[in-house]
């Protein structure tokens, strides 16, 4: 089983941001991060788990843990909604990040996720550095 923690992070908003995932398959963990000028919090959480799964190179069972509702409800409930009415939101207006969100849903097709959301800030180590590295990320901007 891969766990992946994955967060995202934005000096201002919209502003500097960074994304940020701990991987960890088999024991071995590896962390990646990455930095973005003049961008918002919310693409911030979809490139975190948008670059975790792109370092999975095979079919296997990932558990991704977030602290974003935004990421969790998205991929596992509205995503379905917004295919169903040609990314439109209930709204009838054009689903924002959808090219994120498209990329994400790829991904998600493409493994056996379970979407596992923890609440921020709440003494969970690994959600706790990721947090961390995210904002490290952030300020390299």
């Amino acid at each position: 089983m891969i766990k992946i923690y994955t967060d995202g992070s934005c000096l201002n908003n919209p502003g500097n941001g960074g994304w940020a995932a701990i991987i960890n398959i088999n024991d071995e963990i590896k962390k990646i991060s990455g930095s973005v000028k003049d961008t918002t919090n919310n693409k911030m959480e979809l490139m975190a788990p948008i670059k975790a799964l792109q370092e999975i190179k095979e079919r296997q069972p990932i558990e991704i843990y977030t602290d974003s509702q935004y990421v969790k409800l998205g991929i596992t409930d509205w995503v379905h909604k917004w295919i169903k009415n040609n990314w439109l939101t209930s709204k009838k207006e054009p689903v924002k990040n959808k090219e994120l969100w498209t990329q994400l849903y790829e991904l998600n097709q493409s493994h056996k996720i379970k979407w596992i959301w923890v609440k921020a800030h709440a003494g969970n180590i690994l959600n706790e550095e990721v947090d961390l590295l995210a904002k490290q990320a952030a300020e390299l901007n």
